[in-house]
C-alpha cells in the first residue's frame, strides 16, 4: 500500500495497543503514539448494525465513536456476519484488505476493496519505516460455501513498531473463521517473532458449531500451537437466529469463560483476556 491508502501516520514508535471488542468477530486495534494520541485505527470484521441478515445481535449496536475514524478494515471472508455490506459502507472510503477475488467483489459493490497476499504492506508508508504492516495468512474455513459470493478466507497480521526507538514489534494476529490445520505451528515464522495478541475466535450464532470453526476447546490448542501470549475470544456471545437466543438456556454466554479454562489447561504459556462487547484490553 502507499502512503496515500490510508491515514496511518508513520515515522514515529507506537507505546502501546488498545484492543476493544464491539461483539462477534469486530474488533479495533488502536495504535497508540508515545505522546498518548491515536496514530491508527485498525478495524475487523464490521457488524456495525443490529442485524446480519436473519441474525440478530443481542444488545446495542456499537456506538459510532468506538468505530469512527478507522484507517483501515480487514477483512477474513465474506460470510454476512463478517462482510456486511451496510456496515462497510458506513465507514466510507476507507480500504478493506482482503483476499484478491474478495477485493473485487467488493470494488464491484461500491466498497474499496485492496487485494493483499502473503507479502508485508505498509500503511500510511512515506518513505520513512512504516508504524504498522498486515499481511495476509491462510485460514481453512470451507464449510458451507456460499454460491453468490467469492469464498476465499483468511486471517491477517498486523506489526507495529514499537518501543522507544522503534526497533521492537507488536505482533497481533485476527485469526479469522478457521479450523485447526497442519501448519498452524509456523506462524511465528510468518511473524517474524511471536504473536503477542490474537483474535481467536472460539464459538459462533448457534449452540452447536458447523465445520471450519473453532470451539473453546480447540482455539486453546491454536494458541499453544502457535505461542500466542495473549488471546481475545471472539465470535461468541453476540448473533443468534430468530428465536433462539436462549435455545439452550445460556448458551451464549458460556464461550468465553470455557475458552479461559481451556487456555489453562492446553495453553498454559498463553494468558486469556475476556471481554464483554464495549470493553477494552491495553498492552500498555
Amino acid at each position: 500500500m502507499t502512503a496515500g491508502a490510508s491515514g496511518v501516520s508513520s515515522g514515529a514508535a507506537a507505546a502501546g495497543l488498545r484492543v476493544t471488542w464491539l461483539g462477534h468477530s469486530t474488533v479495533v486495534v488502536d495504535v497508540v503514539s508515545v505522546g498518548g494520541g491515536r496514530a491508527a485505527r485498525v478495524l475487523t470484521d464490521p457488524l456495525l448494525h443490529r442485524h446480519a441478515g436473519l441474525l440478530r445481535r443481542r444488545g446495542a449496536r456499537p456506538p459510532e465513536e468506538a468505530w469512527r475514524g478507522s484507517d483501515v478494515v480487514l477483512l477474513s471472508h465474506l460470510h454476512h456476519d463478517h462482510a456486511e455490506l451496510g456496515s462497510l459502507r458506513l465507514l466510507g472510503d476507507v480500504p478493506v484488505l482482503t483476499a484478491p477475488a474478495n477485493a473485487r467483489w467488493l470494488r464491484g459493490r461500491g466498497v474499496r476493496g485492496v487485494a493483499l497476499d502473503d507479502a508485508w504492506h505498509a500503511l500510511g508508508a512515506d518513505g520513512r519505516r512504516p508504524l504498522v504492516e498486515v499481511r495476509l495468512v491462510p485460514a481453512v474455513h470451507g464449510h458451507r460455501p456460499m454460491p453468490h459470493r467469492p469464498n476465499a478466507t483468511n486471517g491477517h497480521l498486523v506489526r507495529v513498531r514499537a518501543g522507544a526507538g522503534g526497533t521492537d514489534r507488536t505482533t497481533v494476529w485476527a485469526v479469522g473463521d478457521t479450523e485447526r490445520f497442519a501448519g498452524m505451528g509456523g506462524l511465528a515464522e510468518l511473524a517474524g517473532g511471536p504473536v503477542d495478541v490474537a483474535l481467536v475466535p472460539v464459538s459462533g450464532w448457534g449452540p452447536r458449531l458447523s465445520g471450519g470453526h473453532l470451539g473453546p476447546v480447540e482455539a486453546a490448542r491454536v494458541c499453544a500451537d502457535v505461542g500466542v501470549r495473549v488471546a481475545i475470544p471472539v465470535h461468541w456471545g453476540t448473533l443468534h437466529a430468530p428465536g433462539g437466543r436462549h435455545v439452550p438456556r445460556g448458551w451464549m454466554d458460556r464461550a468465553g469463560a470455557a475458552f479461559a479454562a481451556a487456555v489453562r489447561r492446553e495453553a498454559p504459556g498463553t494468558r486469556a483476556v475476556v471481554l464483554r462487547p464495549g470493553e477494552s484490553w491495553t498492552t500498555s
